[in-house]
């Protein structure tokens, strides 16, 4: 069941970049290329997780966006947007600012600073868990348990 849900997020994946046109998953996960968004727009509203490669066909690229696939709705219900940057040449403003070399993943936190860089795949539960560390999040969590307990 899993393959066949990576199969069809790394295929719906593969559309959106081609379209270069924002994809949701059936999670609910945002995914946009790189060349066609600036960081600034997300800034306050989601935390950015930034996929880079020198390739769409490099393994860890595909190996990273299969963990997501397996897991997308609860980096959906973090408020992420999932990037994708596997173009050099295009030289996007997102890869000119982080300067990536090779494969590299990259957490951005909704103030727009830089939380978190690794050269290699990281599955959800490793992601939302530095997600779940940081002070933003930790308000929301509160505010989500007072909002539930005064319903």
């Amino acid at each position: 069941m899993k393959s066949i849900l990576s199969a069809v997020f790394i295929a719906a994946f593969a559309a959106s970049a081609q379209a270069q046109t924002p994809q949701e998953n059936p999670a609910g996960l945002l995914i946009v290329d790189a060349t066609q968004t600036d960081l600034a727009e997300f800034k306050w509203k989601n935390r950015p997780v930034v996929v880079f490669a020198d390739s769409a066909n490099d393994p860890a690229f595909i190996e990273q966006m299969e963990l997501i696939a397996v897991d997308a709705a609860r980096l959906a219900e973090r408020d992420v947007v999932v990037i994708t940057d596997t173009d050099p040449d295009a030289r996007s403003d997102i890869r000119l600012r982080m300067r990536p070399r090779g494969f590299m993943l990259t957490l951005v936190g909704k103030d727009g600073q830089l939380k978190l860089r690794k050269p290699f795949p990281w599955d959800v539960r490793e992601i939302t868990a530095s997600i779940d560390k940081m002070p933003m999040r930790q308000r929301e969590i509160r505010e989500r348990k007072e909002t539930a307990q005064g319903s």
